[in-house]
């Protein structure tokens, strides 16, 4: 004989509720994603499913405040910068697209990919003029909603995006790559580290860590002396400093340790830039 509790956390079960709540319209989101997290707890879905379900479901009320890469955290070039320059900024940065800048304003004239410069660098250099080969900029409000851009990237066929405030000042900028995270999860990009490694080294006082690292790791790799006795990650210590998960781009100093946000979502925090400033020398470049 089946018992009433084995019946409720049988498949049948849940498909029957699910089926339900179907077919009489979900009163809201959270009654969804109170659903579809029950699925992954019974199994149902693994854990990269229901994420990506989340993402999908919270997409269309996110705006482009939320993922945009701030002002000052943007590498640009400037529109009478020379040749040599441009290719060492590029290299330097490792992005392959750029906001090019009209000289002493914030004024986007342009965006230059990295790929066009291939040209210039034979054994017989074409001469260059960084106007005949930048792109038009696609100019985005923050107040614009996540799912109208992805639907003009697509369109249009952009990977970039220059983000303006109410009064038309550059805010920052945002790539198709971050509105498709929002959906799927981490893009390895050149800032990500190795599946393997939480900790990688950039210096001797720059690291680049997954917000997931555990802070005995942490500890131990760069000598602190961080609590365990509340948080186990690095990324929980920062969240509950700030008071609230921070937008890409937002800082913070713990015990002199500085953290930028280099990737986040909604959610949680996923990857940070950790600069160490116990001595002059460590911290006179930061």
């Amino acid at each position: 004989m089946t018992n009433d509790s084995e019946k409720s956390t049988s498949p049948n079960s849940w498909f029957a509720r699910f089926k339900y709540l179907l077919q009489n319209e979900p009163q809201d989101q959270n009654d969804l994603l109170h659903l579809l997290r029950d699925a992954q707890h019974r199994s149902l879905i693994d854990a990269e499913s229901l994420s990506m379900l989340e993402g999908v479901i919270l997409f269309s009320h996110m705006r482009v405040r939320d993922i945009m890469l701030p002002k000052n955290k943007m590498i640009c070039i400037l529109e009478h910068e020379d040749f040599s320059k441009i290719t060492q900024r590029v290299t330097e940065s490792g992005h392959s697209r750029f906001p090019v800048l009209r000289e002493s304003s914030d004024e986007v004239i342009g965006i230059l990919h990295a790929k066009d410069l291939l040209r210039f660098q034979g054994s017989e250099p074409l001469p260059f003029n960084l106007n005949d080969i930048i792109r038009q900029a696609t100019v985005v409000p923050e107040s614009k909603r996540l799912d109208g851009l992805l639907s003009d990237f697509r369109i249009n066929r952009n990977h970039m995006a220059i983000v303006v405030d109410e009064y038309g000042t550059v805010s920052g900028f945002v790539t198709f790559e971050d509105v498709i995270e929002q959906i799927v999860g981490d893009i390895a990009d050149e800032f990500d580290v190795d599946k393997e490694v939480h900790i990688k080294a950039h210096g001797d006082a720059h690291y680049i860590l997954k917000a997931d690292t555990p802070i005995e790791e942490f500890n131990k790799t760069l000598q602190a002396h961080f609590s365990v006795q509340t948080y186990d990650t690095i990324g929980g210590i920062v969240i509950n400093q700030l008071g609230h998960v921070p937008k890409r781009g937002e800082h913070i100093t713990i015990e002199n340790f500085k953290f930028v946000v280099v990737n986040a979502d909604a959610r949680n925090i996923k990857l940070l830039e950790c600069f160490d400033k116990r001595t002059p020398e460590k911290s006179k470049e930061i």
